[in-house]
């Protein structure tokens, strides 16, 4: 964990935390990653820094060589968890792929509030995180991920995302670590 900086210009996105995905199967309990969330997403809030909830609803087309389901979801199924204490100011992206970037006006709402850096964090680690990861650093955005607020529904797969991936892409850090930064007089 070796967050070490926040850009003043900096906002929080948290990935496809709704109650469809949170009660999936994960490695970690659930429960400890929404209140990290939570926490994150409190402490931007408090700075008047943006907060972005992600949910998913859909999948990115093509041939894949794991079974899809053609069914609708349940009611509810992308409705984001209370646990997030969404804000009215709060922007909400609905991503039809992995990444929040592909498809969305994520882009445009970064760049409309000048952020340079991004938090990321949410469910699953491998898929929706890595893969906003993926894109906000190809964007240019300095990266930050919160590894006590993710899980994932493969440990083998959680554990190539923190240790290979993320050091690869950004910083990694703690909620505490990144709510001590922002709640910093120096940063």
């Amino acid at each position: 964990m070796t967050v070490t900086t926040l850009d003043p210009n900096s906002a929080l996105i948290l990935i496809d935390l709704q109650k469809g995905i949170v009660a999936l199967p994960v490695v970690h309990p659930v429960g400890p990653v929404l209140e990290n969330a939570r926490a994150l997403a409190d402490a931007f809030r408090r700075h008047h820094r943006p907060v972005i909830l992600v949910n998913v609803a859909g999948a990115a087309p093509g041939r894949t060589e794991q079974t899809r389901s053609t069914a609708a979801p349940p009611a509810g199924w992308t409705d984001l968890v209370a646990e997030l204490n969404a804000q009215p100011g709060d922007h909400i992206v609905t991503k039809r792929t992995w990444g929040a970037f592909t498809g969305t006006d994520l882009a445009d709402h970064l760049s409309r509030h000048n952020i340079t850096q991004v938090v990321i964090a949410g469910i699953a680690t491998s898929i929706g995180v890595e893969s906003t990861a993926r894109q906000a650093q190809e964007r240019g955005l300095n990266v930050t991920l919160a590894i006590d607020a993710m899980t994932d529904l493969n440990a083998d797969a959680h554990d190539n995302s923190i240790k290979r991936i993320f050091p690869r892409l950004g910083e990694t850090g703690s909620t505490a670590a990144i709510t001590a930064l922002l709640d910093s007089p120096h940063r």
